[in-house]
C-alpha cells in the first residue's frame, strides 16, 4: 500500500473512532445502548442488517465461488431467493417477540417457556457466536496483514482496536451508524470494481458462459448438490428465519424498531435490497474470473494456501493493489475494512447484550451502561485472544463452523415457533424436543454425508417441533396449561407480505431469463 492509501484508511479509522464518541454521549441506560432507545429509522436499521450480513466473507468468497470455484458460478444467487421468502415469515413469527418489549430476544422464551430455556438457547447463542466471531477476527486479520504488509499481530490491534473502542464508547447506535456508513463505502468500492472490470465481461462472455448459468436443478441427496437450487432454496429459508429472527445479532436490529409498522419496513426493505448488492458480488466474481484470462500470471500470483493452491478468496484485494491507483486503492481497501467491521462490532453488542440480560442478576445492573461496556470489551479481548489460536486448530474448522451453525439452527427456530403459538409448554417437554432435534441433525452429520448440509436447518426444525409436540400429548391432562397465541396483526402486515412475494417473483425471473 502507498502512503496514499493509508492516509485513506488513517481518515476512515480516526472518522468512525470520533463518530462513535458523539454518538456514545446518548446512552443512559441499558435500552440506549443496546437498542439506540428504539428511535433509529428502519432505513438505518435495515441497512446495518444488510451490512452484518454481507460482510467480508461474502465480499471475498462469494467473487471466489463465482469465478474460480470447479462448481461455482452465478448459482449462487439462488440462496438469495430465500431471502424474501423468510422476511415473509418473520412479519409472522416476529411481532409477538417485538411486543415483548425485550432487550435479549432470549428473554422472550424465559417469559413463554421457563428460565431453563432461555439459558440454553441464550448459552447455544454465546458459545456459536463467540467462536464465530474469533473465527471472523481470524480471517479478517489474516486478510489485511497480506494486503496492507502489516504482521498479523499490527492487523489484528489495528483492526479489533478501532472495532471494539467505537463498539464500546457508541453501542448500538454507533454500531447501526457507522455500519450505514460502510455500506455505502463498500458499494462504492465494488462499484468502481465493476466499472473498472465492466468492459472484460463482453470480451471473455463465450469463456464464461457456464459461470452465467444461475439454475442448478439438484436435491441436495446425492453429495454434489450442496449448491442445488432446492437444498438452497428451502434449507436457505430455513436457515434466513432462525438466523435473522432468533440470532441475537441479527434480531437486535428488529427489537430496536420503534414500533410494528417500522418492523415491517425493516423486513421489507432487506427482502428487497439483499438481492442487488450480492448480485454485485457476482458480477465482480464473473470480471475477476475475466481479468484472470486476460492477465494468465494473476492466479498464480496470488497466496497460497496450506494445500499449495492459489488463495482465489484474495482475488479481490489482489486485484485492487494491482489496478488501482494510489488513493483509489486505500478506498477499496476501506471497503474490506468496512466489511469486517459491520459484521464483529454486530457480534460483540450482541454477545454482550445476551450476556447481561440472560447471565447476570437484576442487582448487578445498577450501573448499566458501565457494565455494557465492560462486557462489550470483554466479549472483544476474548474475539482477539481466540483468534491467535485458530491456525492451530484443525484446518477444517472455518468450513465447519457453517455446518456447526446448522446443526443448531432448525431446532433453536421451533423453540421461537413454540413460544409464538404454544407459550406454556414446560420447559423440559421444550428441550427434549430441542435434543431431539439437534441429535437428527448430527445423526445426518455423522450418517448421511451425501446430505446436503442446507437440508439440516428445516430437518432440526421440523423434529424439534414433532418431538416437541409427541411429548406434550404424551404429559398427563392438566400438567401444562397452554395460553393462546398473539393474534394481533401490524397495521401494514398484508402489504408487506404481497411486496415480499413480489420480490421473490422478481428475483426468481431474473434468474431465470440470466
Amino acid at each position: 500500500m502507498s502512503t496514499a492509501d493509508w492516509w485513506v484508511v488513517g481518515v476512515y479509522l480516526a472518522a468512525m473512532l470520533a463518530l462513535a464518541a458523539a454518538l456514545g454521549r446518548s446512552n443512559k441506560s441499558r435500552q440506549d445502548y443496546y437498542l439506540a432507545g428504539s428511535d433509529l429509522p428502519p432505513a438505518a436499521l435495515a441497512t446495518s442488517i444488510l451490512a452484518t450480513q454481507c460482510s467480508t466473507n461474502s465480499l471475498l468468497g462469494a467473487p471466489a465461488f463465482v469465478g474460480f470455484s470447479i462448481a461455482g458460478g452465478l448459482v449462487w444467487l439462488q440462496y438469495e431467493l430465500a431471502v424474501p421468502l423468510a422476511m415473509l415469515a418473520l412479519t409472522l413469527l416476529f411481532p409477538a417477540i417485538h411486543r415483548s418489549g425485550v432487550i435479549s430476544i432470549y428473554a422472550f422464551l424465559g417469559q413463554r417457556l421457563g428460565r431453563e430455556v432461555r439459558l440454553t438457547a441464550s448459552a447455544c447463542f454465546l458459545f456459536f457466536r463467540g467462536v464465530a466471531t474469533g473465527v471472523t477476527v481470524y480471517g479478517v486479520a489474516s486478510v489485511l496483514a497480506l494486503v496492507t504488509g502489516l504482521n498479523y499481530l499490527s492487523a489484528v490491534l489495528l483492526f479489533m482496536g478501532v472495532t471494539i473502542a467505537y463498539d464500546v464508547m457508541g453501542g448500538m447506535r454507533a454500531v447501526v451508524i457507522s455500519d450505514v456508513v460502510q455500506m455505502l463505502l463498500l458499494v462504492t468500492a465494488v462499484a468502481v470494481s465493476l466499472v473498472a472490470l465492466g468492459p472484460l465481461l463482453g470480451d471473455f462472455s463465450a469463456e464464461l458462459a457456464l459461470r452465467r448459468e444461475t439454475l442448478f436443478l439438484d436435491w441436495g441427496f446425492s453429495g454434489n448438490g450442496n449448491f442445488g437450487l432446492w437444498p438452497m432454496l428451502f434449507g436457505g429459508l430455513f436457515l434466513y428465519v432462525a438466523y435473522y429472527g432468533c440470532d441475537q445479532s441479527q434480531a437486535q436490529r428488529l427489537l430496536a424498531a420503534k414500533d410494528q409498522r417500522a418492523l415491517n419496513r425493516i423486513l421489507l426493505l432487506n427482502g428487497v435490497l439483499r438481492f442487488p448488492l450480492v448480485l454485485a458480488y457476482c458480477f465482480l466474481g464473473l470480471g475477476l474470473a475475466a481479468y484472470g484470462l486476460e492477465h494468465s500470471d494473476f492466479v498464480a500470483s496470488l497466496p497460497r494456501t496450506e494445500g499449495g493452491s492459489p488463495n482465489v478468496n484474495l482475488a479481490f484485494p489482489a486485484y485492487v493493489l494491482r489496478e488501482f491507483a494510489p488513493g483509489l486503492a486505500g478506498l477499496a481497501i476501506v471497503g474490506l475494512f468496512a466489511a469486517a467491521m459491520s459484521s464483529v462490532d454486530s457480534a460483540l453488542n450482541s454477545l454482550s447484550a445476551a450476556t447481561v440480560e440472560d447471565f447476570l442478576p437484576p442487582g448487578d445492573k445498577e450501573h448499566p451502561v458501565r457494565l455494557s461496556r465492560v462486557v462489550t470489551l470483554g466479549w472483544g479481548s476474548f474475539a482477539v485472544g481466540f483468534s491467535f489460536f485458530v491456525e492451530h486448530i484443525a484446518s477444517t474448522i472455518l468450513e465447519a463452523i457453517n455446518k456447526i451453525g446448522s446443526v443448531a439452527n432448525g431446532p433453536l427456530l421451533a423453540l421461537f415457533i413454540i413460544a409464538v403459538l404454544r407459550p406454556g409448554t414446560p420447559g423440559k417437554v421444550v428441550l427434549g424436543g430441542f435434543g431431539i432435534g439437534l441429535a437428527v441433525n448430527l445423526g445426518l452429520w455423522r450418517g448421511a454425508p451425501q446430505v446436503s448440509w442446507l437440508w439440516w436447518n428445516p430437518a432440526g426444525c421440523i423434529a424439534a417441533l414433532a418431538a416437541t409436540l409427541l411429548l406434550a400429548t404424551a404429559l398427563p391432562a392438566g400438567s401444562a396449561v397452554v395460553a393462546p397465541p398473539e393474534a394481533v396483526k401490524s397495521p401494514d402486515r398484508r402489504s408487506v407480505q404481497v411486496m415480499l412475494l413480489m420480490a421473490f417473483l422478481a428475483m426468481a425471473t431474473m434468474l431465470v431469463l440470466m
